[in-house]
């Protein structure tokens, strides 16, 4: 039986409130209790194809960024770039600039230390040789918290979950090598380069493979004041180094340890480092880097699934939009106003908690992402929106998706991805077989299998995968 017959019933069978029973040749190739919202329509179409538990809500993951994307579309503009400036109201008398040096951030997921050296640079052909008053790193343009609501707390040291400041160079991470000891029981030594101003320290103890010290083993970093971090638990003892990389904590501090760093070794004498947190008038700019066009950041952001640009973009909208120091509430308030006075996209009671998806806490249907992507296709003239996505089997998180391969779709859909531990889902477009555009979502949730059978967990959804989206392109 073609797909499309199927379908063409659920939706009528769900509105009559019915043993939507089609459905199961595909939900049951899903481990038992998984949770599955799936909606299908093609692009134009007032109604969907197919409404599967379409208003049920659910974790979007990472397809938030489709929604963060959009926003910030509709609200900066696809040319708005993040600047990063050098500025001071002191004058420069006999080499010596006279006052404070103010880098003012503005959260550029993007800004690097060489971006940084070269504004030194400049300021130094300025015939600057010394700063009479402090480094004062401004991070103004946010407040409050730098970490969501919802974000799992053993994921903060971790360089995808790197906390959000207005401060950020080269995204807030740093690597370590780390050499488990020979001796059982001895703790690894641990190597930082000089460059990073950071501290690690290691009580990670090394265990042979097939100790019973080792069957259990967990590893963790506790970050403290002062860019200090204490390495825990144990290892399993390995021949060569292990290179691991973690996230800043506190990015004001981190960034004002880099500058300062930097400006002497260009030679340039500068006092102690203070931190503004309150927005002030501008000085004058004596350097100033930027960002690229904000297109080119969400298209890095949508391709490569990044947290950091989803989430510095986020609070952007929150400052922009109301002229405050951007926050997680603001960027929330503003990401649901502009959808709908812009779009007029109503998301209803989509919680929202970060631009990202890395939130627990959030929560969309899938018929309100449905109505997302039938505006960006509707739109995608001006948006250039659909280009962005990865593209099954080319590039992005869909490079390697198996059951878009397995399937003969490689190049035939381009999506979002989200994923969460148990929660795979997708947000995209395919260009069907008779060549009609069609929207999809689909959110699949509470994915668990036994631990006997846990390696074939990606195997399966390969499987639901293929069968699901092959019968979805030959059908319509």
């Amino acid at each position: 039986m073609r797909l499309l017959k199927i379908f063409g019933g659920i939706t009528c069978v769900l509105a009559l409130n019915v043993s939507a029973a089609p459905i199961e040749q595909y939900t049951q190739l899903l481990p038992e209790g998984a949770n599955l919202s799936l909606v299908v329509q093609k692009v134009g179409t007032a109604t969907p194809s197919i409404d599967y538990h379409g208003k049920q809500l659910t974790l979007p993951a990472s397809t938030q960024k489709v929604v963060t994307a959009l926003a910030a579309l509709l609200q900066l503009g696809d040319n708005y770039r993040f600047t990063t400036t050098l500025e001071s109201h002191g004058s420069i008398n006999n080499a010596v600039l006279n006052g404070d040096l103010i880098v003012r951030f503005s959260g550029d997921p993007t800004l690097t230390r060489q971006q940084i050296r070269t504004m030194i640079q400049t300021i130094k052909q300025q015939n600057i040789r010394k700063i009479s008053g402090n480094l004062v790193i401004d991070t103004a343009v946010f407040a409050s918290h730098d970490k969501a609501s919802g974000w799992v707390w053993n994921d903060m040291t971790q360089c995808f979950s790197a906390p959000v400041s207005a401060a950020i160079i080269d995204k807030n991470c740093f690597p370590i090598t780390l050499q488990t000891a020979k001796q059982a029981g001895d703790a690894a030594t641990v190597q930082v380069a000089s460059n990073y101003p950071v501290q690690v320290t290691s009580q990670v103890r090394s265990y042979p493979q097939n100790s019973p010290n080792a069957r259990f083993c967990e590893f963790d970093v506790v970050a403290g004041e002062n860019q200090r971090y204490t390495l825990t638990g144990c290892l399993t003892q390995q021949e060569k180094p292990i290179t691991l990389e973690f996230a800043i904590q506190d990015g004001a501090d981190y960034a004002g340890k880099i500058i300062k760093s930097e400006l002497q070794q260009a030679g340039i004498q500068i006092g102690a480092i203070s931190y503004q947190t309150e927005k002030n008038t501008s000085a004058n700019v004596l350097a100033q880097t930027q960002s690229a066009p904000l297109h080119d950041l969400l298209t890095m952001m949508l391709k490569n699934s990044d947290n950091m640009i989803a989430d510095t973009v986020f609070r952007t909208l929150g400052s922009k939009l109301y002229g405050v120091s951007g926050t997680w509430h603001s960027g929330a308030s503003a990401v649901r106003q502009i959808l709908f006075k812009q779009a007029g996209i109503d998301i209803g009671n989509t919680v929202i908690a970060d631009g990202s998806g890395l939130s627990r806490h959030n929560l969309i249907a899938a018929d309100t992402m449905m109505q997302i992507l039938q505006y960006i296709a509707q739109n995608d003239s001006q948006l250039n929106f659909i280009a962005m996505l990865p593209i099954a089997g080319q590039d992005g998180t869909l490079l390697a998706r198996k059951g878009f391969k397995d399937a003969g779709l490689d190049g035939k859909v381009s999506a979002k991805t989200g994923a969460l531990q148990s929660v795979y889902n997708l947000a995209g477009f395919m260009t069907s077989a008779s060549g009609e555009k069609i929207a999809f979502v689909q959110f699949l949730s509470s994915y668990a299998m036994p631990p006997r059978q846990h390696a074939e967990r990606k195997a399966t959804l390969a499987n639901f995968e293929s069968k699901l989206y092959r019968d979805l392109y030959n059908s319509n």
